[in-house]
C-alpha cells in the first residue's frame, strides 16, 4: 500500500485542515478589535504617555529651579546679608547683641 495512494490518509489530512481552519476562525472572530482600532488605541496610548513625561519633566525643572534659589538665598544669609550687620565690630552680629553700642556680649 502506497501513502500517497492511501484515501485514508487524504481524509484524515483534510480533516486536519478544516480543523484548523475552523479553530483560526473561532480564535480570531467575535470578541477580538480590527488591527485598525488597536493600532489607533496604541497611538493614543504613547501621546498620553509621552504628554506625562513631558509633564513630569517641567515639574521636575521647576523643582530644581526653586532649589536652586532657595540654596543661593541660603548661601546669601550664611555669608550675611542685611540682617548680619555688626556696627560695633565686635564679631558678633547686632540682632544677637543687647545693645549694638554694647562691648559685651548678651
Amino acid at each position: 500500500m502506497n501513502i500517497m495512494n492511501d484515501p485514508n490518509l487524504w481524509v484524515i489530512c483534510a480533516l486536519v485542515f478544516v480543523l484548523g481552519l475552523l479553530v483560526g476562525v473561532f480564535l480570531t472572530a467575535g470578541g477580538r478589535k480590527k488591527w485598525k482600532t488597536r493600532y489607533n488605541a496604541e497611538i493614543d496610548r504613547r501621546k498620553e504617555l509621552e504628554r506625562a513625561h513631558q509633564e513630569r519633566e517641567q515639574n521636575w525643572a521647576n523643582q530644581e529651579r526653586e532649589w536652586r534659589e532657595r540654596d543661593s538665598l541660603r548661601g546669601a544669609a550664611a555669608r550675611g546679608g542685611p540682617t548680619s550687620r555688626d556696627i560695633d565690630g565686635d564679631g558678633v552680629r547686632d540682632s544677637a547683641d543687647r545693645r549694638p553700642t554694647d562691648d559685651r556680649r548678651a
